[in-house]
């Protein structure tokens, strides 16, 4: 197992650093960093005038030097302004005149500046992934226990109707995408003229002009049922569709062994075949399926959030595609790989103990 893990480790290591440095090369390509001078210098300044910006702001180093410097692994950029003061990445302009480090990438724990909000991208990031980890925990709690009950309500009589209708729901939420089931929810229960809510509003039950809040903003202050229940189901039900199929094939595959066939014939009761029998080893595939969508929920998050107005992770993401901020847009590249990368490790772990025929060589 140590072998097992420390190869693992190292697979890691090398797939976050090929995978940063091609997320470092597509957001430092020269028409970004264009965009980025002009943005931040002014959008009329001539071509020239790009050149000087970025020259003096460290982006003149070749690529691969860049990308050590962000890295943390090579010194960064020193440039002397025209008073004779210095400026570089290591050299916080409110301390010049203090001894500042050599290096200051992501090792030494230095994220870069975000340009869209004017602050630490590790600022920035931090209370963010703070808001999208609560939107997750509240997504798994009602997304998991879900779709393991469809699946194996489906599962356990394959082929009766309660396996056709619970198989064509799962379906249908996972061929609905969040931008449409989201939409749908927001009509039938946050807007003032269709849907539900008008229809309560006349019979007196709610006194609110709608049922649910279709904008989740102040859930960051307190999270309420009333202001957080739209986004976690639209997150959920696409999920829920998926992980509930793999349980359903899986609970099916369980229910056709002879050890089953067996407990039948000696006269155990359907419902212990299930729990006693069936289910522990139904679950096996379920949760590789299940650990593997915290990395969905982290990036696929970003229209819900777009949506519903929710300033987490993935609406941070895209502030930071749509303003170029390439400090702030590498941060959230690492954050994803390296969720990725450490629920797969997980994964691979819980399957090697819940599956005692898995062998590690």
């Amino acid at each position: 197992m140590i072998f097992f893990l420390a190869r693992r480790v190292g697979v890691m290591i090398v797939s976050a650093i090929c995978l940063t440095f091609v997320v470092f090369y597509l957001t430092n390509l020269p028409a970004k960093l264009e965009t980025l001078a002009k943005t931040q210098a002014g959008s009329r300044i001539s071509d020239a005038e790009v050149a000087s910006w970025l020259q003096a702001n460290g982006y003149g180093a070749p690529m691969l030097v860049r990308y050590g410097e962000w890295l943390g692994v090579m010194p960064g950029w020193v440039v002397e302004a025209e008073d004779g003061t210095l400026r570089g990445r290591c050299i916080d302009p409110a301390e010049a005149d203090a001894a500042a480090p050599a290096r200051c990438g992501v090792l030494q724990g230095y994220w870069g500046h975000s340009t869209r909000f004017r602050a630490d991208v590790s600022e920035v990031l931090g209370n963010r992934l703070g808001a999208t980890g609560m939107l997750m925990l509240w997504v798994l709690i009602v997304m998991v226990p879900m779709a393991l009950i469809v699946g194996v309500l489906a599962g356990m009589r394959e082929g009766s109707k309660l396996d056709r209708s619970l198989s064509t729901f799962a379906i249908i939420t996972t061929a609905t995408p969040e931008y449409v089931s989201g939409v749908v929810l927001i009509a039938l229960f946050a807007s003032s003229t269709v849907g539900l809510s008008p229809l309560l509003v006349t019979w007196g039950v709610i006194e609110g002009p709608v049922l649910f809040q279709g904008n989740a903003r102040s859930a960051l202050e307190q999270i309420t049922f009333w202001n957080f229940t739209l986004p976690v189901m639209t997150v959920a039900l696409y999920g829920m569709g998926y992980v509930a199929r793999i349980t359903r094939a899986s609970m099916t595959e369980v229910m056709t062994q002879q050890y089953i066939r067996t407990a039948r014939l000696k006269g155990v009761s359907f419902p212990n075949i299930v729990l006693r029998h069936a289910l522990r080893n139904a679950l096996i595939a379920p949760f590789t399926v299940i650990m593997l969508q915290i990395p969905w929920l982290l990036n696929g998050v970003v229209i819900v959030e777009v949506l519903f107005s929710y300033p987490g992770f993935g609406w941070t993401l895209y502030e930071a595609a749509v303003n170029n901020d390439i400090d702030l847009l590498l941060a959230c590249s690492v954050v994803a790989v390296i969720v990725v990368l450490v629920t797969q490790l997980i994964s691979d772990i819980g399957y090697v103990y819940l599956n005692p025929r898995i062998r590690i060589s």
